[in-house]
């Protein structure tokens, strides 16, 4: 039997009224999923508020409601508990709820704005690989061990978190490795989680739609940091100028990776194909399966973490060289016939688009067109619409604008705000196709032997989002279809 006053140790209380040694069945935030003998806790979000629903919560049986203001009428046998902040208060809350699961694994968290994902799923992989039960939760999927389930938020909800890693402890999981969002972390979703360390991957233009300017971006990331306790480890990357700001205020033991500068784990890149790196990591050279940059710097830090946890150098390099990319993060297919390259990619930031393209122009002769078709989500940050149009006509040969994820917005409007961005000099690269099938095969079309196709923005999606209705679409099985029918 669980009761209330035990789920509301570390909860900082502002007012109680009625009985809080009452048993509870479960936990909501959503009052259409409340039943009898349930908490409901009101939480104010960006589209409704939760407090305005406390009444129907009630009537679906609610014992027990927690929120920010009282509601005027208080009804009988119900406990009503006011806390400065609901988000906060629900994840300190479900944490205590499912055993404060967190405690009884390793629990590593990747924050940042590009990488976090490639990270986090590699090294589920590589512990894997190494005999260790992990647990993953990330943008792509939730793995426990190998049971798998999808995954709808970067970072979820508390309660959602603190379910799987209780499911994970009863399934003997040692590892988990977990995807850490600014939103989460603004939304106070991983309060109450002890982390044994935190990794940051980069800084760069994104999520500006919610955050108001990119130092409060930066701040959010750094509260991570911040609350990492004396035990755990905090592992940056140097050559980012924000990763040092990262360690400011950090209890944690203090670590840093680099391919540039001064570093505690440091990497060169000896060689830069579409067949893979080869690196040489603290004196090391090991071939990867892996490609450019970006990838150099997320392999360094899942080789600093395996040590920071304890694997064996030599088992370590080994498993790295045994890697492979995640889906829709550099995906690759070259046709039979032509030998056109099609590649997938996931980047739908500036920094990212840029370093994918950059990497490409290091890898490829010159000879060939590179032509790339990227487009930009709808109801999200409009500012790095010009920008990204500007670096993907700068760095490609050839740019086809449609359209990403449009959902509520005009994807023709949001096609002219990326033109805007594009330098004169560039404007007879470009040419803007809407339905983004149509963009994918007229790329194709384009592409003659040993071309390049880049198809960024999507990744691993296997949806497109138009006026709230998500329909099947998959950038890899499309291009695939697509290069295999022109081969014929």
């Amino acid at each position: 039997m669980i009761v209330l006053r035990d789920i509301l140790y570390k909860v900082t209380l502002e007012k109680v009224v009625g009985n809080t040694a009452v048993a509870i069945r479960d936990l909501h935030f959503d009052s259409r999923q409340v039943g009898l003998d349930d908490v409901f806790i009101a939480i104010a979000g960006t589209q409704s508020d939760g407090h305005s629903y406390i009444k129907k919560a009630v009537d679906q049986g609610a014992i027990a409601v927690i929120c920010e203001q009282m509601p005027e009428q208080l009804v009988n046998g119900v406990t009503y508990v006011q806390v400065n902040n609901s988000k906060q208060a629900m994840a300190v809350m479900a944490a205590n709820f499912y055993g404060n699961p967190s405690e009884k694994l390793k629990l590593i968290g990747i924050t940042g704005t590009n990488g976090k994902t490639t990270i986090s799923t590699l090294l589920f992989n590589l512990f894997t690989a190494a005999g260790y039960a992990c647990g993953l939760l990330s943008t792509v999927k939730i793995l426990v061990g190998t049971t798998e389930y999808k995954a709808t938020h970067t970072t979820p909800d508390s309660i959602t978190i603190n379910k799987y890693l209780a499911e994970m402890v009863s399934a003997g999981i040692a590892f988990c490795f977990m995807e850490v969002s600014s939103h989460g972390i603004h939304q106070k979703r991983t309060e109450g989680l002890l982390f044994a360390g935190g990794i940051f991957t980069n800084l760069s233009h994104d999520h500006l739609d919610y955050h108001k300017d990119f130092k409060e971006y930066r701040d959010v990331k750094k509260s991570f940091f911040d609350q990492l306790p004396k035990n755990a480890f905090a592992l940056i990357n140097a050559d980012d100028k924000n990763g040092s700001v990262m360690l400011q205020n950090t209890s944690a033991k203090k670590y840093t990776y680099a391919l540039k500068s001064y570093a505690d784990y440091k990497a060169q890149i000896l060689e830069n194909q579409f067949s893979g790196l080869l690196l040489k990591i603290n004196n090391n050279e090991l071939w990867v399966r892996l490609i450019g940059n970006f990838n150099a710097y997320n392999l360094l830090a899942i080789y600093a973490t395996a040590e920071l946890l304890g694997l064996e150098q030599l088992e370590t390099l080994q498993l790295l060289s045994t890697l492979e990319s995640v889906d829709g993060r550099f995906q690759f297919k070259i046709s039979e016939k032509e030998k056109i390259t099609a590649i997938v990619d996931y980047a739908h930031t500036p920094d990212a688009l840029k370093n994918v393209l950059e990497t490409i122009n290091t890898i490829r002769t010159g000879n060939e067109t590179l032509i790339t078709v990227v487009g930009c989500g709808g109801d999200r940050d409009v500012a790095k619409r010009p920008k990204m149009a500007k670096i993907a006509a700068q760095l490609s040969t050839k740019v086809v604008f449609t359209s990403d994820n449009p959902r509520s917005e005009d994807p023709v409007s949001i096609i002219e705000q990326m033109e805007g961005g594009v330098p004169p000099e560039h404007f007879k690269k470009t040419l803007s196709i809407t339905d983004r099938k149509q963009a994918i095969k007229t790329a194709c079309q384009m592409a003659e032997a040993n071309d390049i196709i880049l198809i960024a923005g999507k990744g691993h999606e296997t949806y497109q989002e138009i006026n709230g209705e998500r329909t099947d679409f998959d950038d890899f099985k499309i291009v695939n279809q697509l290069l295999t029918a022109l081969n014929k």
